[in-house]
């Protein structure tokens, strides 16, 4: 069996954003040369988030206006946590959108079903974050 590990890095110069990261994670694939396996996609910093949807900027906006209705940016103070850093909304809305996704490599390909793409999606930017690709398969 093969392993195969990357690292993809980021530095957003917003508060928030939104990445597809599709291309990356193929060219991943590609590189370690596993043609039936898994991928795991996983963001390396809690403040930041990895999910699979359609990649439309209609359900982008929906993302950003839901969120934060549930976690609220401001005011700084409703949150217990807030104190050295103002990024208590940043964590809940990672809990939210999740940590990571695996994803099934058949014939050297990413698996998706339709409309399916990798996002990278950032609470607490203006500072590097990573996200972490492991590839095991044969």
């Amino acid at each position: 069996m093969k392993s195969y590990r990357k690292e993809l890095h980021f530095c957003l110069p917003t508060r928030r954003g939104l990445e597809n990261i599709t291309p990356k994670v193929r060219q991943a694939v590609e590189e370690s040369g596993v043609k039936e396996g898994l991928v795991l996609v996983n963001a390396m910093n809690i403040t930041a988030s990895v999910f699979i949807n359609d990649d439309e900027s209609g359900l982008h906006q929906d993302y950003e206006n839901w969120l934060e209705k549930l976690a609220p940016e401001k005011p700084y103070s409703q949150y217990n946590h807030n104190g050295f850093e103002d990024n208590a909304d940043a964590h809940l809305k990672r809990t939210v959108m999740g940590r990571e996704v695996v994803v099934a490599i058949t014939d050297g390909k990413l698996d998706f079903g339709t409309w399916e793409q990798i996002f990278y999606f950032e609470f607490d930017g203006k500072r590097d974050k990573r996200v972490l690709i492991k590839i095991i398969g044969e």
